[in-house]
């Protein structure tokens, strides 16, 4: 079979031949794309005459599904696929997986990261210390005693729980399936709207699909406490980002620590959010540690080897 990495997997290129030499040992034909190549006439032409593709983030709309000739599977390295036109694959018969777990550590001690930056005024404080300055004005919180409201409790989700437990946080959640483990561990499960009333910080771990696009819209936000967070590490089109910039400018709620958008970074300097008051923004990195991009790699290559056995795992489709 003739497997073909779209783009770049951010890690060393030897890291990622050496995960795939075993299958170039059995003859199959392995391409690997150093350059990352975002429009659609460069992804169906690498991806053309492939039987396996390897995409990281890189869009694939229908037209590139369709593009793909001979393509029966395609390994997400990713843990997200609402990038990928799920229906095409479907029409086509593609199967596809992902790269579920490989991040579950990095976005979850980012949240933590933009929890703290927000209450104890890092980047302001930065500011002060080299400008002459002093602390006046920049005292802030502590985590230890603040309700905790986590929406989405799969793994991201309980990894933030079990972060915040050590931080001594009362912690609430909102989620689909209500896990024994979680109210083992103290939570307790409410509905989207008592979470959003009880919360001093609000963090989102939900995936982004049908059912959760604007799950927080102005409505939800109108609820949040005037004194609360709102942290986004999953991803942005399942929030109304100009209803929460207008919360965040008009005062409503205290702040909020965003790494994803409605599209991927650069984000234009008119989105509302890079205005917005009192917010800490990142430009998706929450997922890009260096130990989760080995593990993202390693994940990816198994997806494949398994695939091929006639053994596919980390099911999408």
């Amino acid at each position: 079979m003739k497997i073909v990495c779209l783009e770049p997997l951010a890690v060393e290129e030897k890291l990622v031949q050496d995960l795939m030499s075993d299958l170039k040992a059995d003859g199959h034909d392995f391409v690997y794309y150093t350059e990352k190549k975002a429009d659609t006439a460069s992804i169906i032409e690498r991806g053309k005459d492939a039987d396996i593709i390897i995409d990281d983030n890189t869009p694939l709309p229908a037209e590139a599904i369709n593009g793909f000739e001979k393509a029966k599977y395609i390994a997400v390295a990713f843990t997200g696929v609402d990038h990928v036109d799920l229906e095409a694959c479907k029409a086509k018969g593609i199967k596809v997986s992902n790269a579920a777990g490989y991040s579950t550590n990095g976005v979850a001690e980012l949240v933590f990261g933009l929890i703290i930056s927000l209450y104890r005024n890092i980047i302001p404080c930065d500011g002060r210390v080299r400008t002459g300055g002093t602390k006046g004005g920049l005292v802030g919180p502590e985590i230890k005693g603040k309700t905790l409201g986590v929406i989405g409790t799969g793994a991201i989700g309980m990894r933030v729980i079990e972060i915040a437990s050590a931080f001594g946080c009362d912690i609430i959640a909102y989620s689909r399936t209500e896990k024994p483990e979680a109210e083992a561990m103290g939570v307790r499960y409410m509905s989207l709207e008592e979470v959003m009333k009880n919360s001093d910080i609000i963090t989102l771990h939900t995936p982004n699909n049908a059912e959760t696009k604007g799950l927080i819209s102005k409505k939800e936000i109108a609820l949040m406490k005037k004194t609360a967070l709102f942290i986004n590490c999953a991803r942005g089109p399942i929030v109304d980002n100009a209803a929460l910039a207008d919360a965040l400018n008009s005062g409503a709620i205290a702040g909020a620590g965003i790494d994803v958008f409605d599209m991927e970074p650069p984000i234009p300097a008119d989105y509302p959010l890079v205005s917005a008051k009192n917010t800490v923004l990142t430009p998706h990195v929450a997922f890009a540690t260096d130990e989760a991009m080995i593990i993202r790699a390693e994940i990816t290559a198994d997806n494949v080897k398994k695939y091929i056995a006639g053994d596919q795992i980390n099911v999408v489709l």
